[in-house]
């Protein structure tokens, strides 16, 4: 069994003799995480990323398994690249406002794809709004799938000031499956997404990200397509969690069979 419930699955299903996984997608970096990790120490888990491990680094880590998408779900569009892009879900910890602030200092108009949740409604209203200037800084809101491939295409590079230690960024990837380079701060997963000089730029502050759109021309969209079939296909991510799987229920026989043989000596 595979389980994304977070630690909720821990305590019925360590008891119980099926192999079992679990996925892990959030932060692990809150208090309340050492405890519980601590308490479940051999259950089996996933990471989605070697930086999501930090906080929690004695945990039943078995693998690493990076994100993945349909290979053919967003590809490169021959469109011009106009623009800068923000993509995903207004809140504090995606840094929208170092976006613009970065945007300007380039002179590079902005496009921002992207929600706003219940919960950031206020955030948005009191600090985002008034930096929202067309045409300079479009807010385009919540885009879908099928709308992507054009927005990211159209894109100079996507832009990810990220103020949090995201566990993954999905954005990421889906920028590099259109071609475009990736302009990221380091935190988080970014510096295991994003191949600095290759596929993007991994940077600390507005300033590293200013100096860093100065040197996207010499990125090619065709190399960073090819890095993403290359390691972040939905293909390749079921294959390592089949390897998981496999090395799981080869475990749990073995372990039956070790109790098989030494009830029989009793």
């Amino acid at each position: 069994m595979h389980f994304h419930l977070d630690y909720y699955p821990f305590s019925l299903f360590s008891r119980q003799p099926t192999p079992f996984v679990t996925t892990l997608h959030g932060r692990l970096d809150l208090p309340e995480h050492q405890s519980v990790f601590a308490t479940f120490s051999s259950v089996p888990l996933i990471s989605i990323s070697d930086a999501q491990r930090r906080p929690v680094p004695d945990a039943g880590w078995v693998r690493t398994i990076h994100h993945g998408l349909p290979e053919r779900l967003l590809t490169p569009q021959p469109v011009r690249p106009g623009y800068f892009a923000f993509l995903g879900r207004i809140s504090p910890e995606k840094a929208l406002d170092q976006a613009i602030g970065i945007a300007k200092r380039c002179g590079v108009p902005l496009k921002i794809a992207a929600k706003v949740d219940a919960v950031d409604r206020d955030y948005f209203e009191a600090e985002i709004r008034k930096l929202l200037t067309p045409p300079d800084v479009e807010y385009i809101g919540e885009i879908s799938d099928g709308e992507k491939s054009i927005f990211l295409s159209g894109a100079i590079a996507l832009l990810a000031p990220i103020a949090w230690p995201e566990p993954f960024g999905l954005v990421l990837i889906e920028a590099m499956a259109c071609g475009t380079p990736v302009i990221a701060f380091n935190r988080g997963a970014s510096p295991e997404i994003v191949e600095d000089g290759l596929t993007g730029f991994v940077v600390e502050d507005e300033r590293g990200a200013v100096a860093a759109a100065n040197r996207l021309s010499r990125l090619s969209r065709g190399t960073i397509r090819r890095r993403f079939e290359e390691r972040f296909t939905a293909r390749r991510m079921a294959r390592e969690y089949v390897v998981v799987y496999r090395s799981l229920i080869e475990f749990e026989l073995m372990r039956s069979r070790q109790a098989v043989a030494g009830a029989s000596f009793r």
